[in-house]
């Protein structure tokens, strides 16, 4: 495995000095730890979420998912592979491993339990892996989909947007119901997915977003959308 980035080298070395509580990990008790991950990757092909899908990984290079687009510019230039050396290094701290990371996790500091987490990932992560996990009852189906949003492909008409109007710190939100709510713009987030089981063209979504129902998600089929349907009118 050849590593061209030098600050990559001292985590490394970290590592292989554990590899003997590596190889002591037990993978039931790192799919308890996996438990933190669902809400960021799926263990199922081309699912991405916040982070990329980690189907299939295992001995892959790293930062190299087709169809994920949101690496670092560190993961985009890193030359190694996924495997219990870099997994192990990577779960202890991955900003150390590749400084500038947009990975939002802190590390896991004990060192039996990364061994753990990487027993369990060196079976997700084979092709397979996801299937591999539920059969051996390791963790329920859901954590193979991770934290997926809801299809918004059929919804009511009460949640179906017809029509947006802003006038002067408000969002006007018309719904197929015939209701009209109106939103302080602060707490209006307007989204597109893009995903097949988005919102279809023309039939944008609201839905709630936390608080008393006063926080609202407007979500979109894409960016030209929400020009033509948000209307500044008074």
């Amino acid at each position: 495995m050849t590593m061209r980035l030098a600050w990559f080298l001292p985590a490394v070395l970290v590592a292989a000095t554990s590899a003997a509580s590596a190889a002591d990990g037990d993978a039931k008790r790192g799919a308890a730890l996996y438990r933190a991950c669902v809400a960021c990757h799926s263990l199922e092909p081309g699912i991405h979420l916040s982070g990329p899908s980690l189907a299939g990984l295992w001995d892959k290079p790293a930062g190299k998912v087709d169809g994920f687009v949101r690496y670092s510019k560190g993961l985009k230039s890193a030359d190694f592979v996924w495997n219990a050396v870099t997994s192990y290094a990577w779960v202890a701290d991955p900003s150390v491993m590749v400084p500038g990371t947009y990975m939002a996790f802190r590390g896991i500091e004990n060192e039996q339990q990364r061994a753990d987490i990487v027993a369990f990932l060196k079976i997700a992560m084979a092709p397979g892996g996801g299937d591999a996990v539920v059969k051996q009852g390791l963790v329920p189906r859901g954590y193979v989909r991770g934290q997926q949003p809801q299809p918004l492909t059929a919804t009511p008409d009460n949640a179906r947007v017809t029509a947006i109007r802003h006038c002067g710190d408000s969002y006007f939100v018309t719904t197929a119901d015939g209701t009209v709510t109106p939103f302080w713009e602060m707490n209006v987030r307007l989204k597109v997915d893009t995903r097949p089981t988005g919102p279809a063209p023309g039939k944008p979504v609201v839905a709630g977003a936390g608080m008393q129902g006063d926080r609202v998600s407007v979500i979109f089929s894409s960016i030209e959308e929400i020009k033509r349907f948000v209307e500044e009118k008074c």
